[in-house]
């Protein structure tokens, strides 16, 4: 049963605010879920709507480069302070019982990209999916497609990976995932 939600997303709103209000919707359905939020913890941009939403539910973690910019969410009662980047990832991938991308930059691309890796190397064994609100993530969706047509990327870790706009669907997609087996040389 999917409890905590990892969610990586932008730091900015973006140029339109339907990207706020879409990132609180699903922080809202979250709560309504009863899923905890685990982030970053900071209180810009989508980060801070998402969390907005699903805020009465808590759990969220935040580095010290981070909080040392003065960018921790002073809302947020649970803070999980951690030296660098790299256990960010690593502890929010473990607290969290799956990953979800909204729109965002570079740095929610590689927190989601490496999620989606590690699944093939077997250190991932829960769902990830993208929130692809109005299409924002078709181009990775085709990319991903791309390599699994070139033969870089099998059919079992294509499929591994979701793309959806519907709350529920991704939710579903969690709850009946089975992370596939890891890559064999």
């Amino acid at each position: 049963m999917i409890k905590k939600i990892a969610v990586y997303c932008g730091a900015r709103e973006g140029n339109r605010p339907e990207y706020a209000k879409a990132a609180y919707n699903f922080g809202k359905k979250m709560a309504e879920h009863q899923i905890e939020l685990v982030y970053g913890g900071g209180k810009f941009g989508l980060m801070r709507a998402v969390a907005d939403g699903v805020l009465e539910n808590g759990g969220s973690i935040i580095t010290e480069e981070l909080k040392d910019r003065g960018a921790a969410y002073d809302k947020v009662q649970d803070f999980r302070v951690v030296p660098n980047m790299d256990k960010r990832k690593d502890t929010m991938m473990n607290l969290a019982d799956g990953m979800v991308a909204l729109p965002g930059s570079i740095g929610t691309l590689e927190e989601i990209s490496q999620a989606i890796s590690w699944t093939a190397i077997g250190d991932n064994a829960k769902p990830v999916a993208f929130y692809n609100y109005d299409g924002f993530y078709d181009y990775l969706d085709k990319l991903l497609r791309r390599m699994n047509r070139d033969d870089f990327l099998e059919n079992i870790y294509l499929n591994a990976i979701y793309f959806e706009t519907d709350f529920d669907k991704i939710l579903q997609f969690m709850e009946d995932y089975q992370a596939p087996a890891y890559r064999q040389y």
